[in-house]
């Protein structure tokens, strides 16, 4: 049985009043919720390292990222030996390695395969958008190249962001994280503060035409003091980046520090507060700002507090969970489950769990249907959602 939607409201409003964690803003902080029913999880494919992203064929295979730098095929259910080959070196460092992948929209025709990753030093870092061809018989990715880099190099191997999202227009979204914690330092100021900073790609989402160029539309295009690149910025780390094929309208979840994820619905042009309006605390206790909201300064739609680490983040349109229709599924790394969250247009009206039982890297909907769901570990595996047993 699948728990109503009201229930599910009163749940959380309850959780939000009784969670004692400041600090307080106009977005109440979200505690526990509920445990989804009616579901269970089956193993795909097991023997995964640290896989990151998936993509489905127009055959049915599935592509699947390992941080550690392989591209592995799915075909028939199982796990092929051998990575897809013509992969090139990507740094692996804390964070970083080969991260997101995406089809081109018109794959079908061109063949073209997106995969963003760390390139660099442990020294000086930075992130990086590759764009290949994927042999017909899906054993090479042929003619990489690197379609856009960050010029400004960080060290650490801290908030790559990563994250890809095509929209209708064939335009490419690309989160790219702040650069990391303090003691990082750029221009001799903690490199988090950048996000604030439109002369930099630290802390942005920036939109990019299918050759990784900045697109002619965006907000800040021809601005002397902006890089055209840019499409939103203030950002902190985005982990999980969407689009409603309904509505049409951008979601990104991203971590906070000490308290603070949160949940955005992304408009371009628009800031979105880190560092400078938060409701995270510095990992060592005082709050990083003493704002939660101002003017100009879009707020969260869902503020997570304590930290559930937030990671992929997909729309759920699928057949086989007709009360999940519209309804977004978002990953957790520090408490291994999946948070499915009912909106009602824009806004949040409730939230619920399912507790998976391992760090959860990305969520995507199958061809078939299905919800699919990555883990974060060394022997990671492939999940599919499905209908609880009678």
């Amino acid at each position: 049985m699948l728990v109503p939607r009201w229930i599910l409201a009163a749940f959380c409003l309850v959780a939000s009043a009784t969670l004692a964690a400041p600090p307080t803003g106009p977005v109440p902080l979200t505690g526990d919720v509920p445990v989804a029913d009616g579901w269970d999880k089956e193993i795909v494919v097991d023997g995964l390292v640290h896989p990151w992203s998936i993509v489905w064929l127009p055959n049915g295979a599935a592509l699947v990222t390992e941080r550690p730098g392989r591209l592995r095929l799915i075909e028939d259910g199982a796990l092929v030996p051998e990575p897809v080959a013509g992969v090139p070196t990507v740094l692996v460092h804390g964070q970083g390695g080969l991260l997101d992948l995406a089809l081109h929209p018109d794959f079908s025709e061109n063949g073209f395969v997106y995969l963003t990753c760390s390139r660099g030093t442990q020294d000086a870092n930075r992130t990086a958008l590759l764009r290949g061809r994927l042999s017909a018989d899906l054993k090479r990715l042929e003619g990489v190249e690197t379609v856009f880099e960050v010029p400004d190099a960080k060290a650490g191997g801290q908030h790559f962001g990563s994250r890809l999202v095509w929209l209708p227009d064939a335009s490419l979204l690309l989160s790219i994280g702040d650069g990391g914690n303090p003691p990082i330092s750029f221009e001799d100021a903690p490199i988090r503060q950048q996000a604030q900073e439109l002369d930099t790609y630290f802390g942005k989402i920036l939109r990019l035409t299918d050759a990784g160029r900045a697109h002619p539309d965006n907000p800040f295009h021809g601005r002397k003091d902006a890089r055209p690149e840019i499409w939103t910025f203030g950002h902190r780390n985005i982990q999980g980046l969407t689009r409603d094929p309904a509505s049409g309208r951008v979601w990104a979840n991203e971590h906070g520090a000490r308290g603070g994820d949160e949940l955005n619905l992304i408009e371009g042009g628009q800031n979105y507060g880190w560092p400078r309006v938060t409701y995270s605390r510095e990992y060592w206790g005082p709050r990083i700002s003493d704002r939660t909201t101002t003017i100009g300064v879009r707020d969260p739609k869902v503020v997570w507090t304590p930290s559930k680490a937030p990671s992929g983040l997909a729309f759920y349109t699928g057949a086989v969970f007709p009360e999940w229709q519209g309804d977004l599924f978002s990953g957790a790394l520090v408490f291994k489950e999946i948070r499915r969250i009912v909106l009602e247009g824009a806004r949040v009206v409730a939230e619920e769990k399912l507790p998976i039982g391992q760090r959860v890297r990305a969520v995507s909907q199958g061809p078939d249907g299905y919800l699919y769901v990555l883990t974060d570990e060394p022997d990671g595996q492939l999940l599919r959602i499905v209908p609880a047993g009678p």
